[in-house]
């Protein structure tokens, strides 16, 4: 059994259960704490946060937004305006790691910040709780992107930006006693670079600190977990699975998690199971909940809108089978296209089938069609 007692466990876990029993009731709970954010800002003024109630105004008022959208009042809080488009200050400055297109610099607030770590930290509680306890006991594999990687112009001077996994994982290093081998800063003082070469300076330091603890888990990027297996591999003749046995992958920021990675993780890692999050450097927005290979969202840390082929509708009330564009609304951004496609599987349950981009559709499209699914 955790050292962390069980209710404390179960009261960190029961928003994110109450919220999914009951969606619509914590989504009108959630919008009202964004709107009273957006409503101190000047981008939230601008489309009258402050006389916006409930779903349906806010559809009305606020505009679906992409990054490009908002590139000039990022640049206003580059320049020492937060409450261009921040409730408060910001922290410190996170960037995307650019596999899909450019690299995307965001503003991190406290709030925002503290959604992250509290999101993120539900898949390992809830993992804790139905699954095996001594997860928390047990250190985590540390296969994050550098922290730092180098500083951003804002309107005190120059502050650090590095990779948002490295960021949040500096900023928290564990969970109790499931503490963080090696330490970000480790990790970090090996410099930015993220090549072929710099990755394997990373693994090696990866091995040579944990080779003998006794690591329980890791989560992070799902490339780069299996990245690290194939290193040990090729480079020491061994596999994870000689070196420790892992209660749970948790694996985060690509999709087809299950079905393009799972097979080959939990052959490196020995059979173990691998736990999907929903995550991206704007917020962690879901997670899986049980055996079941799909993810469930945060209702009560973020708004969920989906742009279908029947118009826009909230997250929740996609019928099983129906797919769209998710648009969601954090303490940073009101109702931001994030460029993803999502498909609802009934029940509070959804898979990531995506980029929103016209193959990943196409693939889709002929999936359902060849199997009739499509709604």
């Amino acid at each position: 059994m955790s050292s962390i007692p069980r209710h404390l466990l179960e009261s960190f876990a029961e928003p994110w259960y109450k919220s999914i029993a009951d969606p619509a009731s914590s989504q009108q709970a959630t919008l009202k704490t964004l709107l009273e954010g957006y409503a101190k800002t000047k981008y939230g003024r601008r489309f009258g946060a402050e006389s916006v109630s409930d779903p349906e105004g806010f559809r009305r008022s606020f505009p679906v937004v992409t990054y490009p959208g908002l590139r000039d009042y990022l640049a206003r809080v580059r320049s020492g305006d937060d409450s261009a488009l921040l409730p408060e200050p910001t922290v410190r400055w996170v960037m995307t790691r650019g596999t899909t297109g450019e690299p995307k610099s965001i503003p991190a607030t406290q709030t925002h910040l503290s959604l992250i770590l509290a999101a993120g930290a539900r898949a390992i509680v809830n993992f804790a709780l139905k699954k095996q306890p001594k997860v928390l006991e047990r250190p985590v594999l540390n296969l994050n992107f550098p922290s730092e990687v180098g500083m951003v112009d804002k309107g005190s001077g120059k502050g650090p930006v590095g990779y948002s996994s490295g960021t949040y994982a500096r900023l928290n290093p564990g969970l109790g006693p499931a503490e963080l081998v090696p330490r970000q800063e480790e990790v970090d003082e090996l410099g930015p670079g993220i090549t072929k070469a710099d990755w394997e300076r990373r693994f090696e330091l990866v091995y040579q600190r944990a080779k003998g603890s006794d690591v329980g888990s890791t989560m992070g990027v799902t490339p780069v977990i299996l990245a690290f297996a194939r290193f040990l591999r090729r480079r020491h003749g061994t596999r994870p699975s000689d070196l420790w046995r892992p209660d749970a992958l948790f694996c985060t920021s690509v999709a087809k998690i299950q079905t393009k990675y799972a097979p080959e993780l939990r052959h490196h890692y020995g059979g173990v199971p691998v736990v999907e999050m929903y995550t991206a450097t704007e917020g962690v927005f879901a997670q899986q909940l049980d055996d079941r290979p799909y993810v469930s969202p945060n209702y009560d840390c973020y708004f969920f809108e989906a742009s279908t082929r029947r118009g826009t509708k909230m997250l929740h009330d996609m019928r099983p089978g129906e797919w769209g564009r998710v648009i969601v609304s954090t303490p940073l951004f009101p109702r931001y296209d994030i460029g993803d496609l999502v498909e609802a599987q009934g029940k509070g349950y959804f898979r990531v089938l995506g980029r929103a981009r016209l193959n990943v559709a196409a693939e889709h499209i002929l999936f359902n069609l060849m199997t009739g699914r499509l709604p």
